[in-house]
């Protein structure tokens, strides 16, 4: 089997904001909390990178734009909507900024609505303060609510919101009581990404086992999102993220169709026909770099024919698409995992919580 690529015309650009006011206990991101006096020489950086991928003729007009992080809504909307001006963008162009729910005002909002933000997400994690705290995240009262309110206020069609199950002192029905608070809502959010807590080398979080989560428990509480987005209208858009019809996120899909973007910023990933790179890690030697003009790049990998063809399988696999049935060996090892759909194999829900294991069963045959 050949890697199939998306339509010529799909291309996206992802930008990486590493600041955060706070950095969250689970956190493994290439973010800090001490370099705020860098964000101006960044957005410089950033939009120069921008430019000199344009002169070079590697930077097309894109059709999906994300600004991640990191925390994106700690650049002043000035700032983030600069580099956003330097982005050469399609008409139709989605355009997604990640924000924390403390900056969800009608300052970051309007600016980002003017400048062509089509769509904001935002990491509520949960409705429960008590579990935020156990996240290392900070507490807004109704932030739901409020959230909801003021991206109707700027007139967004779509928004998201990022959720989190499993954390340190949370019950299921308090996770079921922050699902049914963000469902409530007169103005819900059309798309929703609930994760699963993992540990993660090196954070707070994997030095506090106290704090770690519970494989059955995080397992009882995927099948009961699923259960309850599903009834509520969402379809599962890939293993965590879930939305209503017309509000899948289109960068997203592009990842998972295996295709072409460029990174900006530190850290920041890029691919191109089965080449991957990568920038500097630190915003200090990324700024240093491009103002020297010298290339940020730090590494880069090419991938063999058959890499990419497993990788385009994993993916589509974390998908409604899923596979055809016969790349898989040992299906029949495999009941209660996935259901044959028009002669593709597609995960069922406990699937989704084995999702390893199923790739796991990719035949290498399949791959050539």
């Amino acid at each position: 089997m050949t890697a199939s690529t998306p339509a010529p015309t799909q291309f996206g650009v992802y930008v990486h904001v590493p600041f955060c006011r706070e950095r969250c206990d689970y956190c493994a991101f290439a973010t800090y909390t001490d370099r705020d006096h860098l964000m101006e020489r960044y957005a410089d950086a950033c939009v120069t990178e921008l430019q000199r991928m344009e002169l070079g003729g590697g930077l097309p007009h894109a059709t999906s734009v994300f600004f991640g992080g990191g925390t994106p809504s700690r650049l002043a909307p000035a700032t983030l909507c600069r580099i956003l001006g330097a982005i050469p963008r399609t008409p139709d162009a989605e355009v997604t900024v990640e924000c924390n729910p403390e900056d969800a005002d009608d300052d970051h909002l309007g600016a980002y609505r003017a400048a062509g933000v089509t769509r904001v997400s935002f990491g509520l994690q949960s409705t429960n303060a008590h579990v935020l705290a156990g996240l290392g995240r900070r507490h807004v009262p109704d932030a739901a609510a409020c959230l909801a309110a003021a991206v109707h206020r700027a007139g967004f069609d779509t928004w998201n919101l990022d959720l989190i199950f499993g954390g340190a002192g949370e019950t299921d029905d308090d996770w079921r009581g922050t699902l049914a608070t963000v469902l409530a809502l007169s103005d819900p959010p059309p798309h929703i990404s609930a994760y699963a807590l993992t540990v993660e080398p090196g954070t707070p979080l994997a030095r506090a086992a106290d704090r770690h989560p519970d494989d059955d428990t995080s397992a009882r509480r995927y099948e009961l999102t699923d259960e309850i987005l599903s009834g509520a209208g969402y379809g599962w858009e890939e293993i965590s993220n879930w939305a209503l019809p017309g509000h899948r996120c289109r960068h997203n899909q592009l990842y998972w169709e295996q295709g072409d973007y460029a990174g900006i910023g530190s850290a920041a990933h890029s691919h191109r026909d089965g080449v991957r790179w990568w920038n500097m890690r630190t915003p200090d030697r990324y700024i240093d770099a491009v103002a020297a003009g010298r290339s940020p790049e730090a590494g880069r990998e090419v991938l063999t024919a058959e890499q990419r063809a497993f990788e385009e399988l994993s993916l589509m696999l974390r998908t409604p698409r899923g596979v055809p049935w016969g790349t898989l060996a040992h299906v029949e090892e495999l009941d209660g995992l996935v259901d044959e759909r028009d002669g593709r194999a597609v995960l069922t829900v406990r699937g989704r919580l084995l999702a390893n294991e199923v790739t796991s069963r990719i035949a290498s045959g399949s791959l050539h």
